[in-house]
This record gives structure tokens, sequence and C-alpha cells, in this order.
């Protein structure tokens, strides 16, 4: 299966922003006709101040970045691994960083709610603090996606192999990041930790990523890109460069089980 994956330059205009995944998804579509299609973290809004995340925030599977990535999974006849959005929870005092999946049909078939939240000081001392205004998911997700199953995770979960030695544990062989990873950071750690989970867990790893500048509280902050897809040997198959964009790469079960006969470690690990 062909697989691509859209790296985006998203801000606190939710309009532009929604605009800016059209208009990537359907040149995606059109020149590449790919079978499945991820979005960033948080493509519908980055940035911004607490009031203003609120404001954009949508209930779920009403709000106008649900019903855009199902309008193009239908149109295009697509597999859409709708990054993740802005999502109010019931009881109005925080937000869900919320990942939702969509089959060619239209018919939603996953959700994933991010369950690390990213609260720390990087290297050129900006501060952040995700669980000021976001609650952790408490759910795994996986999906079926032509033959394959696929697992959900979200950007400052790479940091946990935990989760996804889980997720292959549910069978997972492909897993999905939608990630913001920030310049600081991920000029040090992106590339390494998303081989490492790859290789962890023998499974393909897609991880499309946001890139470039938006604004939090009159403050410029960066994020790193370098949409990445890397196969279960843990090799770099396709990366994107700077800018908005999209990178393509075929996958398949064939490499997985392969992969996984000649290091059989699912079935060497040890309890401790």
């Amino acid at each position: 299966m062909k697989v691509c994956l859209i790296q985006m330059n998203s801000t606190d205009d939710k309009p532009a922003n929604l605009a800016q995944a059209r208009a990537l998804i359907d040149e995606a579509a059109a020149l590449e006709k790919p079978d499945w299609i991820g979005l960033p973290e948080v493509f519908d809004f980055i940035g911004g101040s607490r009031a203003e995340k609120f404001a954009a925030a949508e209930l779920l599977r009403e709000g106008s970045a649900y019903r855009l990535c199902r309008e193009l999974a239908i149109r295009h006849g697509v597999f859409i691994h709708a990054g993740s959005f802005l999502e109010k929870n019931p009881d109005g005092d925080s937000l869900s960083n919320t990942t939702v999946v969509f089959d060619r049909s239209g018919r939603e078939i996953a959700l994933y709610r991010k369950i690390h939240m990213f609260d720390v000081t990087t290297p050129d001392g900006a501060a952040y603090c995700e669980s000021a205004t976001f609650s952790p998911g408490k759910e795994l997700a996986t999906y079926q996606c032509e033959g394959l199953t696929f697992g959900c995770a979200i950007c400052y979960d790479l940091r946990f192999p935990a989760l996804f030695q889980a997720l292959a544990a549910k069978g997972a062989q492909v897993l999905a990041l939608p990630s913001a990873f920030t310049l600081q950071t991920g000029k040090d750690h992106w590339e390494v930790l998303c081989r490492a989970r790859a290789i962890e867990t023998q499974c393909w790893f897609l991880a499309p990523a946001q890139v470039g500048p938006h604004v939090v509280r009159g403050e410029t902050r960066l994020t790193f890109g370098h949409s990445l897809v890397c196969d279960p040997w843990g090799h770099k198959v396709a990366m994107a460069s700077d800018g908005k964009g999209f990178v393509c790469a075929r996958i398949d079960a064939d490499r997985v089980a392969k992969v996984r006969a000649a290091i059989p470690v699912a079935a060497q690990r040890r309890a401790f």
C-alpha cells in the first residue's frame, strides 16, 4: 500500500489551517494516488492563548476539522489518519488532543486521545505545560487498513516505549505518530527516537509532522518538521524536507514478517 504524510505549518488561524490541509490532501491525492494519508498533530490549531484554544476546539463529530477529513476521505476514496485536533471535553475545563481515522467511505474506524502530556522546558528555556489545557487519554487504539494493523500515538508519546510495545502486543504492524516536535528537541532526538521505536517493535513507523513557526502569547516557537517513514528494520525510507508539502512511500506486511522472523524478539522477551 502507498502512504502519504502531510507536512503542515499550522498556526492559530483555524480556517487557514483547514484550507491548507484541504489543499495539501487534494494535491497529494491527485499526484500520488495513495491508499492512506496522515496529517500532523494539531493540524487544525497550534499556538495562541488558552482561551483561543478553547474557542477553536470542537465537540467530537460536530466540528469543521472532523467534517473536513471525513469529506476528503470520501471524495478521494482514501484512508485519512486525521493527525490530531482540539476536542472539547464534557467537563468544559479541559481539552483532548484527539486523533480520528476514517476509511475510504468516510466511516470513523479509530479514535485516540494523546496519553502523555508535554510538560517540559526545552534547551532554549521555553516552557511547555500541555496539562494546563489538555487532559490525558487512557485508551490504546488500533485499526485495520489494507490488511495491516495500525497503532495510534501522538508526538510526546514517542518518548515512552512501553506504549509502542503495548501496541505491538495488540498486533500493530504499522505505527502512526502525528507530531509537532519542537525545533530544539527535534534536531537531536526526532529521527533517532522514530527509528528506535520502529526497531524495538519491528513495525513500519509513519510520522507526519508540523514544520515552521507559530506564535504563543507573543512568542514565536518553531516546529522541526522532517516527516518520516521508517521500515521495521529502522531504515529511513522517506523524509520530507523543510517547508509545507508531503512525502510518500510504499509499505507492506511482508517486510514486517521478514524482520520478525529474522530476530524474533517478541517470542524471546522475558518478564522481569
